[in-house]
């Protein structure tokens, strides 16, 4: 990848890593290099989470935009899957959002979307990037040639008019927790469940530009476990940030990762033939209960690099109408360019709707091994000394050999966060956490 891109965009820590500075630049190059047929007046729309730094950098990225004599459409505080959609639907050249998803509030990101309302390939990052870091000569319009900032005054309705026309019925007599992490679906997600007919209740929707993420949501779920027991629900659903992702509870309060909701919509969809060539695309990191459950139901499995982007490449790649992440991003390509966490909610409330099913029930379709995750701290120093690291590849080998045929480990740097990803997973949990427990600490320990 590039020197400012990960894997989901351009992100740090704002106003010291990600600076206004850097978005402006971010704005002016990206106008340069996306604008449709290199027209003069090309539009972009632009959503943002609900971070204190989220209108500081929209206002920065306008002001690189507009100079360079683009058009922005603001959509404001909304979902990253409605700027996917809502390039489309406006007919913009791209797509802009603001965030930094599951992360603390103190960081935030630039994720850029095509004119198709998918994320950028490489090549294009890649040009982008080379005008920000090599200080390219932008054009200085003036007068009538500059660009114009104006407000998009219906954008949450048609997102969630959208949403809604994706389920086959209305949710009338479903009761379900809602955790809106503070962030993007604290703007959306009460509109859409009540106007599909469900009786919601609302959790963390009250953002106060520093609480998004902060002990509640898709990376917190005890909140929302807490929650369904109390009140004796069957279903609760939490988002992250942005609300590109979600998990689920089921009545007793146990998560139902993506792993398992994938599970369970593909077997929806193969019964209602939409699942094209009865294939599911998932990554390295989806558990191996996934894979079993695929040769059981006879399904055909893909797994791709992690992150969304490369989901979605295998998906065009082969024509596929399903695939997904065991974090929570799930692609239902028949509706969406992306990840969408209300999305994937609603589809799984409708199937469980329309089958009578109780969500504990249709995750036992699957069988789960045991699997631990662990995140080690590093700098980016430390995410390029991982590599060549002696002693930490002797410990990866070590492991994996310990692992043997019924195990595995995958350990990666991550694409978003100052981090290095630690997995095991295998039929002997003991065994899985030891493993996964020494290889973490003997990164800890050299990359400290």
């Amino acid at each position: 990848m590039g020197r400012l891109f990960g894997t989901d965009g351009v992100r740090g820590i704002a106003n010291t890593e990600l600076t206004v500075e850097l978005a402006t630049d971010i704005g002016r190059a990206a106008a340069l290099v996306l604008a449709k047929d290199g027209r003069r007046r090309p539009l972009f729309v632009i959503g943002q989470d609900t971070r204190l730094s989220s209108s500081m950098l929209e206002a920065a990225l306008i002001a690189g935009l507009c100079s360079v004599g683009a058009d922005v459409l603001r959509l404001g505080v909304i979902p990253t899957p409605a700027v996917a959609y809502l390039v489309g639907k406006y007919k913009a050249d791209a797509g802009m959002m603001i965030s930094a998803s599951h992360n603390p509030a103190e960081f935030n990101g630039i994720k850029i979307f095509s004119g198709e309302g998918q994320k950028l390939p490489d090549a294009l990052e890649e040009e982008i990037e080379a005008l920000v870091l090599d200080g390219a000569d932008y054009p200085t319009p003036a007068g009538g040639e500059l660009g114009k900032a104006t407000v998009a005054t219906n954008a949450v309705k048609d997102y969630v008019d959208h949403l809604k026309s994706t389920v086959l019925y209305a949710l009338d007599g479903v009761e379900v927790a809602v955790d809106c992490a503070n962030g993007a679906a604290a703007m959306t997600a009460a509109r859409l469940f009540e106007e599909l007919g469900a009786t919601a209740h609302i959790l963390h929707d009250t953002p106060d530009g520093v609480n998004i993420n902060d002990r509640c949501g898709s990376t917190h779920m005890e909140a929302l476990s807490q929650y369904v027991v109390e009140h004796g629900l069957e279903f609760g659903v939490a988002f992250d940030g942005d609300a590109d992702r979600c998990l689920c509870v089921d009545q007793h309060g146990q998560i139902v990762d993506g792993d398992q909701m994938m599970a369970i919509c593909a077997i929806d969809l193969k019964e209602r033939g939409k699942l094209s060539g009865n294939t599911v695309v998932g990554t390295v990191m989806t558990n191996f209960g996934f894979g079993k459950f695929c040769e059981e139901n006879d399904l055909r499995f893909i797994a791709t690099k992690v992150g969304d982007r490369f989901v979605l490449e295998e998906m065009l790649l082969g024509d596929y109408a399903f695939g997904g992440e065991q974090s929570g991003h799930i692609i239902f390509r028949d509706f969406a360019t992306t990840g969408d966490g209300q999305l994937t909610a609603i589809q799984l409330l409708s199937y469980l709707k329309r089958s009578g099913t109780k969500l504990c029930d249709a995750a036992a379709i699957m069988k789960r091994y045991p699997q631990l995750s662990i995140n080690v701290a590093v700098s980016a120093e430390g995410k390029v000394q991982f590599y060549t690291n002696s002693k930490i590849k002797s410990a990866l080998n070590a492991a994996k050999k310990a692992l043997g045929k019924t195990g595995r480990l995958v350990v990666r740097p991550s694409g978003t966060e100052p981090l290095i990803r630690v997995m095991a997973e295998g039929d002997d949990e003991a065994l899985v956490r030891e493993q996964a427990e020494t290889v973490a600490d003997v990164i800890r320990t050299q990359l400290k």
